[in-house]
């Protein structure tokens, strides 16, 4: 199988897991990048049997709305059964690293607000350490080299990512070289920093449960 059909496997499983879980008030939280778009493909079969999404980005909002299905605000949501999404990396203990796509910060709201976060991933994503990814943080514009010289002092080489800007208006510095072997102190000691928004460690709200796709089929991974 190639990377394309563990996805669409894994996006599957999920909507399996879910589907008899749902009934026709249930709102589901949807992520974003492209196994979160096979979900949402998925997912578009079975419209009828929920009520609606919301979205961790215009652009998945856009695709759900393509679909024909409903995307609502989160503050108009009562509450989130599932948030089902992908991730750059994740270790063992289901800390993750997230915003390739420059989502971080709504994805990491959507998942705050959720009873069940349901991560899809491919095997290539399962790692020993997280850090081979380069970490995503996603800050204030004007803080940008403030905040380089503070992940500097962390140990990591951010590096600007030029021509990005975030659904919320500002800009991604991806820090190279960390390995992270304590992703939930990381995780709060970046966001810490003056003029950060929030950084790509999924780590002090982890996933409970991670479907991985494999060569040998989907394997379940609970928190």
């Amino acid at each position: 199988m190639n990377q394309d059909q563990l996805k669409q496997a894994v996006a599957q499983a999920a909507v399996d897991h879910i589907l008899p879980r749902l009934d026709s008030k249930s709102i589901v939280g949807v992520g974003t990048g492209s196994t979160a778009n096979f979900f949402i493909d998925a997912l578009a079969k079975h419209k009828m049997d929920f009520d609606g999404a919301v979205a961790s980005s215009e652009a998945t909002a856009a695709r759900l709305k393509g679909h024909g299905i409903p995307v609502y605000d989160l503050n108009s949501t009562a509450e989130l059964e599932f948030y089902v999404d992908g991730a750059d990396e994740s270790d063992e203990r289901l800390h993750l690293i997230k915003g390739g796509g420059a989502a971080l910060t709504r994805e990491k709201i959507v998942a705050a607000v959720a009873k069940t976060f349901i991560c899809i991933a491919d095997a290539s994503k399962l790692v020993p350490v997280l850090g081979n990814f380069p970490l995503p943080v996603e800050v204030i514009p004007m803080a940008r080299s403030h905040v380089a010289r503070e992940l500097v002092k962390l140990g990591g080489d951010p590096v600007y990512r030029e021509g990005v800007l975030t659904d919320n208006g500002n800009v991604i510095l991806d820090v190279h070289n960390l390995s992270i072997t304590d992703p939930v102190k990381l995780e709060a000691d970046i966001n810490a920093i003056v003029g950060v928004v929030t950084n790509g460690l999924f780590a002090a709200r982890p996933a409970d449960l991670l479907l991985l796709g494999t060569a040998e089929g989907v394997k379940t991974l609970k928190r």
